[in-house]
């Protein structure tokens, strides 16, 4: 089983989005032992006794720079990211 989905349903971390699921989009990407990985294509058996760090993970309080934008920038909650949001203007 893919690690986004471990993330999303089994722990309800719905920070880390689907995009494409094929890894090419980026919107589920998760840094795995301090290096970015892209969790749809990745086996949640390769992460065992490893650091996974979320969107989530990067600050308890959403103060992050990283959640902060996210935040700015309405990135979807659903956990699909929306590219057609991206090309909208406001």
């Amino acid at each position: 089983m893919p690690l986004l989905w471990v993330l999303r349903d089994t722990l309800n971390m719905t920070g880390t989005k689907f995009g494409c699921g094929m890894a090419l989009c980026g919107a589920c990407t998760v840094h795995i032992n301090g290096e970015a990985t892209r969790s749809c294509i990745t086996p949640v058996s390769s992460v065992a006794g490893k650091k996974v760090t979320t969107i989530e993970g990067l600050s308890a309080d959403g103060s992050h720079p990283v959640q902060k934008a996210w935040t700015e920038l309405d990135v979807g909650v659903d956990g699909v990211l929306d590219f057609t949001r991206r090309q909208t203007p406001r």
